[in-house]
């Protein structure tokens, strides 16, 4: 096993670019022994770092399933789950661009058959996690139980939207505390069909994906639209891995429904950095804290800073702008340091890996 490992390791800093030299060959040579372990016959994962607007490592390990064997590379495309976020994110801002809509505009000002209770929920409440609109996934538990999960259907973002409108109050008073919410972002995703008269998927391809040329990045929906260069969902044993790519929660887009790959959003990466979709100014509101008026933020016990779609907390002194995505079978990171001119990415599709640890050990190389 070790062997191996180390073989694997030293192809590696052999193919190493001749143009790395010095510290960014040591650091890539240091980045590769981060992922040493990722043997290449399993799931594994895809990294990739960009400094002052150039990619300086990028590269796969492992397969991207046990049937076909591809190996991952830059253009594997891998579920992002919640790194989704800060797409729909994007896609409302855009729209409040073009004027269509506020964020301070309430829920049922959109949809006017939504309760009562929905008068007092703003956009900009459900992009920052203030609403307090109840878990989706807690309301399924109740509804079905002890019910296997493969034997549940799928929910969709419309799925969700009704849960939420035969509610008749939410968790807390929206805008009073904190609560990482994942049901706001499945309603998001249906605000921007019906604000734009266009499905999520194709708000997305046209506003965001085809200007920046991520032309392999898509919102997938089954039966409607294909992943090219797929990887799919992976759970290991301790000794083998079974594939978990789908769970009765895998086909809602707005809170983590887009596949893209480490190509695709270095390209995003850039548009961020250079303001390509929106202005810094029109930008500021996704990067600016949330302050809830009752409590502090906070996710299992930590304090937290959120803005729309992106976490706000520096990193060792360092400015940062980040985000996780877990889901069945994919682990996933992005880590931007924008004063530093530093992003490090990590995609997984196996769920016994830290995407965050390995983005911040990874950033550690490059933060020196």
């Amino acid at each position: 096993m070790k062997r191996t490992r180390c073989a694997a390791l030293l192809v590696f800093m052999l193919a190493l670019p001749q143009f790395l030299f010095g510290a960014d060959r040591d650091r890539a040579a240091q980045t590769a022994a981060l992922f040493a372990s990722i043997l290449p016959s399993t799931p594994g994962a895809a990294v990739e770092v960009i400094r002052n607007g150039k990619i300086v490592f990028q590269h796969g390990y492992g397969v991207t399933d046990l049937r076909t064997n591809s190996k991952i590379d830059e253009q594997t495309n891998f579920r992002l789950a919640s790194l989704t976020k800060q797409f729909t994110a994007m896609a409302i801002m855009l729209l409040a661009h073009d004027g269509r809509l506020r964020y301070d505009e309430s829920l049922t000002e959109v949809f006017p058959e939504f309760p009562g209770y929905g008068k007092n929920i703003t956009f900009r409440e459900i992009l920052n996690h203030t609403s307090g609109l109840l878990d989706y996934e807690d309301l399924m538990a109740k509804q079905y139980g002890n019910t296997p999960d493969d034997q549940i259907p799928q929910i969709s973002d419309a799925g969700v939207l009704a849960l939420m409108e035969k509610a008749s109050t939410t968790q807390f008073p929206p805008g009073s505390k904190w609560q990482y919410s994942n049901s706001g972002y499945c309603v998001l995703a249906l605000v921007i069909e019906k604000v734009s008269g266009k499905s999520y998927t194709d708000f997305l391809h046209e506003r965001i994906f085809a200007p920046l040329q991520m032309t392999n990045s898509v919102a997938y929906v089954k039966g409607k639209n294909e992943i090219p260069n797929r990887a799919y969902g992976h759970t290991g044993d301790g000794t083998t891995f079974r594939e978990t790519d789908q769970s009765s929660t895998s086909a809602t887009l707005g809170d983590g429904g887009v596949y893209t790959s480490l190509a695709d959003l270095a390209k995003w990466d850039a548009a961020l950095a250079a303001h390509t979709l929106l202005s810094e100014a029109e930008m500021r509101p996704a990067l600016t804290q949330v302050h809830p008026s009752a409590s502090p933020a906070q996710e299992n016990g930590h304090s937290v800073s959120y803005g729309f779609g992106w976490f706000l907390e520096p990193y060792h002194g360092h400015e940062r702008m980040w985000h996780y995505g877990e889901t069945i079978g994919f682990r996933t990171s992005i880590q931007r340091f924008p004063k530093d001119h530093l992003t490090v990415i990590v995609l997984c599709n196996r769920a016994d890996l830290s995407a965050i640890d390995l983005a911040l050990k990874t950033a550690d190389l490059y933060l020196k």
